[in-house]
């Protein structure tokens, strides 16, 4: 019969002797015996016969497990040494007990190679081994140690670094049990110098074993560590660890997914191979997913030492935190590694980042083993991941954030968070099939000059969800904003352009360019962007907007461009509509379309920029290219001063039809170089027809248009309010516009 635990190991002036209480399998009733009468450890042989109930009395863990065990979760344990499960028999622990340990170092639970314990904790009732002192601090006990037969590069049959167990083997199946819903607290006695409890330690365990809802909570040393073997890790806490948060070595050939790490010592996780030897084999190698490291921690929130191993690490969430990434002079193997593209870390993502953050530490050639992109890390970022509920202690709930970094790729699908503060360092871009959703409020703050722009490449999407109230903003991280201080957005679309299909951008380096004229990049919707247009190159600026071949799909609305270096929206072919745009400020054109753009636009409020209020033009190489630039745009406010009036119409024009077009202290320009022929050709042919057009508070010596030839008539003067209320605000961009 399974025997329940209920030994005591009693003082000499007591009694000498071992009580059990075990279910009478002759005994339908299932009523416990007291065979010794010994129940609190402060009888003296009383026979109490079988009306007493020693199962609910306090019990003291200590010795050697020589049989299969089960404890009881009404019992309050107290572990007062080492308590070993021999080769051969299990210990099962059911959820909701509570083991505390008063033994200091030599009070410990651990499990020979060939036994098995079984943590049967739950989200409502996990299992707790913590301190027994009414003061509980780090150290105050050991912790738990799990033996196994599953390879390890140091050997087999190797003596365990803490309990003098014995493990390693060629079983890489071994099934040393299951533990679940465990918390440890106040771990990590000191045995002697260079020997110290961790939280848990898991030496040679094979992957037949479950470890799963683990946490490590104010651990002395390591909060968890895995010193080879090949058992996996899942939905691991390590909370205030004297040491390293998470450690494995060793050649482990486990993977781990859902790490929640925050506020340990030194490294958040420490990798290695083999302090002795570190191409010893096997190689440590792994795949860790999802996982979060929050600072501060003083190594990084990884550190890669010797010989480091194959790790491929994806979705981690730092914050307050660089990657480290440390790489002694001295160990060269570990710095090989990553030359060799060993060390792959793919969608990092920065948060509350410190000042002096360096994203790694690492100093050699290889500067690509990391990808910057948004994370979720474990769950929530930098707050406490849902999975942890109930079961856990000491996190941290709020999910406050503070700022995030952006940069590197999107593949997936991303939401950002409108409470959060996101500081754009690099090229943030959306890649095919992948997604960006902005919910309403969300501010992003550049700081990387041109290197920093949101791209969104042809077969992405983006969802900008902006409100009147609460407009979605891409701002500068400059204290003293001006023109030029990031790049902007550009958006690549499938839609057909004149320049052709699969055509490099301009700027950020994406192709785009089809024949679906109805193509989705997503939805914009109230969007500021300010203080864009940083020069890539000497003919290539970044405009606040740019839309590359963006298809009619795709929803594009409310938005404004304020204080770009460039011009304000700019679109390259494609099918797109623009409705209620606004330009304030632009330091070259406020709204321009070239490249055979077939959209429409209506309510365009433009102010102060630097040269035309609109742009519009076919195809600068071929002023004949098909498809024709061809709009209708109705509801249009120009308000000077502005250097080449309302309009410039220029290389090849197109077929405009302007409605409502009202223009204050400007002349309508309409500038038609000499030796563009092709938009004279146009003009000509009355494929430019603006009707009525009011002029208001005309310039010194204003003259209504700069085209000199035959056809005048393709003016209609007359009273209109343009985009809304003339040269005053328009109504529509009250709220989330600034600057008007």
């Amino acid at each position: 019969m399974r025997k329940i635990l209920f030994t005591f190991i009693l003082t000499a002036t007591t009694l000498a002797g071992i009580v059990s209480c075990s279910s009478d399998d002759d005994n339908p009733s299932g009523a416990s015996s007291c065979t010794d009468g010994i129940q609190n450890g402060n009888e003296t042989g009383v026979d109490c016969g079988g009306s007493c109930d020693p199962c609910a009395a306090n019990a003291i863990l200590k010795g050697d497990i020589t049989e299969d065990t089960t404890l009881d979760a009404s019992i309050a344990y107290e572990l007062t040494g080492a308590y070993v499960i021999k080769s051969g028999t299990s210990l099962t622990i059911p959820a909701g007990t509570v083991i505390k340990a008063t033994g200091g170092t030599s009070a410990y639970i651990a499990v020979e190679r060939g036994a098995k314990i079984f943590v049967n904790g739950t989200s409502a009732a996990p299992v707790v081994m913590t301190s027994g002192s009414t003061s509980p601090a780090p150290g105050d006990w050991g912790g738990l140690v799990i033996c196994g037969d599953a390879p390890t590069n140091k050997g087999n049959n190797v003596t365990s670094e803490v309990a003098d167990l014995i493990y390693g083997g060629s079983n890489t199946t071994d099934n040393s049990g299951s533990v679940r819903y465990l918390r440890v607290e106040y771990t990590g006695a000191t045995f002697s110098n260079s020997k110290e409890f961790n939280g848990v330690s898991l030496f040679g365990v094979g992957s037949g074993t479950t470890f799963e809802y683990v946490q490590s909570f104010n651990g002395g040393d390591d909060g968890i560590e895995f010193f080879g073997g090949t058992v996996d890790g899942d939905n691991l806490v390590s909370i205030g660890s004297g040491d390293d948060s998470i450690d494995f070595a060793d050649g482990w050939a486990g993977n781990g997914s859902n790490w929640y790490i925050a506020g340990g010592a030194k490294a958040g996780i420490e990798g290695s191979n083999n302090g002795d030897d570190g191409n010893a084999t096997p190689v440590t190698t792994t795949t860790l997913s999802n996982i979060t490291v929050v600072g501060p921690v003083t190594e990084g929130a990884l550190f890669f030492k010797e010989g480091g191993g194959n790790f491929t690490i994806t979705n981690l969430y730092t914050s307050n935190v660089d990657l480290g990434i440390k790489v002694k002079d001295t160990d060269a193997e570990a710095a090989v590694r990553i030359q060799n593209g060993d060390l792959k870390i793919t969608t990092i993502q920065f948060a509350n980042a410190p000042a002096g953050l360096k994203a790694t530490d690492y100093t050699g050639t290889n500067q690509s083993f990391y990808t910057e992109g948004v994370a979720s890390g474990a769950g929530n970022g930098a707050a406490s991941p849902d999975w942890a509920a109930g079961w856990t202690t000491g996190l941290d709930n709020s999910g406050a954030a503070g700022t995030e970094n952006l940069a590197g790729e999107v593949s997936g699908d991303v939401t950002l968070k409108a409470n959060v503060e996101y500081l754009l360092t690099s090229a943030f871009v959306v890649q095919s099939g992948g997604s960006l959703t902005i919910p309403a409020g969300t501010t992003i703050k550049a700081t990387g000059g041109t290197a920093a722009y949101i791209a969104v490449a042809k077969g992405g999407k983006i969802f900008i969800n902006g409100t009147s109230s609460n407009p979605v903003v891409m701002t500068s991280g400059s204290n003293t904003p001006a023109p030029g201080d990031w790049g902007g957005l550009v958006i690549c679309g499938d839609a057909p352009t004149n320049k052709g299909n699969n055509v490099t951008s301009e700027v950020a380096d994406l192709i785009y360019g089809g024949s679906n004229a109805t193509d989705n990049s997503g939805s914009i919707r109230y969007l500021r962007v300010e203080y864009t247009g940083a020069t890539f190159s000497n003919s290539k600026e970044f405009n606040g907007v740019s839309l590359f071949g963006v298809g009619s799909g795709t929803t594009f609305e409310y938005v404004q461009s304020l204080n770009g270096g460039d011009d304000g929206i700019e679109f390259f072919g494609g099918t797109v509509t623009g409705k209620y745009l606004v330009s304030i400020g632009s330091g070259d054109d406020s709204i321009d379309f070239a490249d055979g753009w077939a959209g429409n636009g209506s309510n365009w409020y433009i102010k102060g920029g630097a040269k035309a209020g609109i742009e519009g033009s076919n195809n600068g190489d071929d002023g004949n290219a098909t498809p024709v630039t061809t709009t209708t745009l109705s509801n249009i406010t120009v308000v000077g001063p502005v250097g080449e009036g309302a309009l410039y119409f220029k290389e090849g024009g197109g077929n405009f039809t302007i409605t409502n077009f009202y223009t204050s202290g400007v002349d309508l320009g309409v500038k038609v170089k000499s030796t563009d022929a092709e938009a004279g050709v146009r003009i000509e042919n009355n494929d430019l027809s603006i009707n009525p057009m009011q002029f208001d508070s005309p310039a010194a010596g204003f003259v209504q248009t700069d085209y000199a030839g035959a056809n005048q008539a393709f003016i209609t003067v007359g009273n209109n309010t343009g985009a809304g209320n003339g040269a005053a605000a328009p109504d529509w961009a009250n709220g989330w516009t600034s600057g008007l």
